[in-house]
């Protein structure tokens, strides 16, 4: 019976923190779907021209270095708000190099 009550509450406590994840992860959705929204733009731009050329890695650099970049903030919304102006801005001056 110790056992299962024991196992009883790692679950529950798994079940917690499953809930905690997927709602953090919502969270964060809106600089995610930004980050979506710019690299397809800047995959299309090659139709314009060649230089325009960017690899999935150099982007992923881009998103991570503006989430290293953006500044931090206490509230998520507002940590996602500075991840995307971030973002769009590092992205910006990386197309016009």
């Amino acid at each position: 019976k110790a056992k299962a009550a024991e196992v009883n509450a790692k679950l529950i406590s798994a079940d917690e923190t499953r809930s905690n994840i997927a709602e953090k992860r919502e969270q964060f959705r809106p600089a995610a779907t930004r980050g979506s929204v710019l690299y397809f733009s800047i995959v299309e731009m090659s139709l314009v021209n060649v230089m325009y050329q960017t690899s999935l890695n150099q982007f992923l650099e881009l998103f991570m270095g503006s989430m290293d970049k953006a500044e931090k903030a206490t509230l998520a919304s507002k940590r996602v708000s500075n991840i995307i102006e971030t973002m769009t801005y590092m992205t910006y001056r990386y197309v016009n190099r």
